[in-house]
């Protein structure tokens, strides 16, 4: 059997909510107590994580006083200087707190965008200071539920000027940081503003500074509107945008489960270690879930390994399908060329366009081959289900 023990290369990582999540429910309070941020760490070293990342709040609470806030992040340094666990990627809470309840960057109150943009600069500072070379956006009040409240073009223009605002602060700085944006469809607001990776890919297109901003997808905010999250992952990498990833898992069409990764759809989880090793994905591997509210810490454990082995498990299954004879031969087979179209592709040019028209076509000759895509499938399973 292989070994499945995470190593720093694998640069899995955790927030500070997902270990820490105390299984507080919409229906439910806490299952478990709080333990600090120190003591986090401390378990994420435990279980062989590479990584921790947090948002402000997660880390120094909203209100906690100048000598609080020294004493907690001596105790947070100390914690992550013993065990070697490193911040990749810092973040800001800009929904939790009554201010946001309509939004942050999206206000339709001045005050509150400002705000949020002072929030975000001091939380900037703080991701910094702690290694971070990864911020994250998830605008999760940036919505409606009424489009009677706000203006959606008036949204994108102050999400933009944000956003600028932002970047421009971090090269001011000389800050060795990247921004990475986080769509989600729905939850908590009823309409979230740039629900997709494809939104905020358009999004940062229009950016004074495109070049230092990409995108974080999440598994379970793609399934959450039925879509297939390996193809919005994919187009994020063809872009040169996927700075980041959060990992989970989550049943299609749910609310927001951040089941551990791997937990509900196991051939997707495949396919989506498959794209991240095969194009040599080399940013953190983020498992932003939390685990069942059946468990104690002991569980809390076992979830965090759980996420870890699933992935180095599939890596190794991807290797295998990669490497297996009858695969790999059909699917030299269904891509295969003899070269006799290879003149109409590439760059355009009159005479090109002009042959092409007048190629003849085999309409049913070429639909009548089978593709034998009903095989492949099933080696697939059977590579997964570990028969092959």
């Amino acid at each position: 059997m292989s070994d499945y023990t995470p190593k720093p290369e694998n640069k899995f990582t955790f927030g500070l909510w997902t270990v820490g999540n105390i299984g507080r429910d919409p229906f439910g309070g806490p299952v478990r107590d709080a333990k600090s941020p120190a003591d986090l760490v401390r378990l994420l070293g435990e279980v062989g994580a590479y990584g921790v990342n947090f948002h402000d709040n997660d880390l120094i609470p909203i209100d906690a006083t100048p000598s609080e806030r020294d004493a907690i992040l001596k105790d947070f340094k100390k914690a992550l200087a013993d065990t070697g666990v490193v911040v990749p990627m810092a973040t800001t809470n800009l929904f939790s707190e009554a201010i946001f309840k309509d939004g942050a960057f999206t206000s339709n109150d001045s005050k509150v965008r400002a705000y949020a943009l002072q929030k975000t600069m001091n939380a900037i500072d703080l991701g910094v200071e702690l290694g971070a070379k990864i911020y994250v956006f998830w605008g999760g009040r940036e919505g409606t539920e009424s489009d009677a409240t706000k203006d959606p073009i008036s949204a994108i223009k102050r999400s933009r000027e944000a956003m600028n605002f932002l970047c421009e602060y971090a090269l001011d700085k000389k800050y060795d940081l990247k921004f990475a944006l986080e769509a989600k469809p729905n939850e908590p607001r009823g309409d979230i503003y740039n629900s997709t990776t494809g939104h905020m890919l358009a999004f940062i297109n229009t950016l004074d500074h495109p070049e230092m901003v990409g995108v974080n997808p999440e598994v379970a905010h793609e399934h959450m509107a039925g879509l297939n999250f390996v193809h919005g992952v994919a187009q994020a990498m063809e872009s040169g945008k996927l700075f980041h990833i959060d990992l989970n898992d989550q049943a299609f069409g749910r609310y927001d489960q951040d089941f551990r990764f791997g937990a509900v759809n196991l051939k997707s989880a495949f396919f989506l270690v498959k794209l991240l090793e095969d194009n040599k994905y080399d940013a953190s591997r983020h498992f932003d879930a939390h685990a069942y509210r059946t468990e104690d810490y002991e569980g809390v454990k076992d979830f965090a390994r759980g996420c870890m082995r699933t992935y180095l498990i599939l890596k190794e299954k991807a290797a295998q399908w990669n490497a297996d004879k009858e695969i790999q031969s059909i699917v030299a087979e269904i891509n295969a060329s003899d070269g006799s179209m290879d003149q109409y592709f590439g760059k355009y040019s009159t005479a090109k366009a002009n042959a092409l028209k007048a190629q003849a076509f085999d309409r049913n000759a070429i639909a009548g081959r089978g593709l034998k895509y009903e095989r492949l499938d099933q080696l697939t399973n059977e590579v997964l289900l570990g028969v092959r």
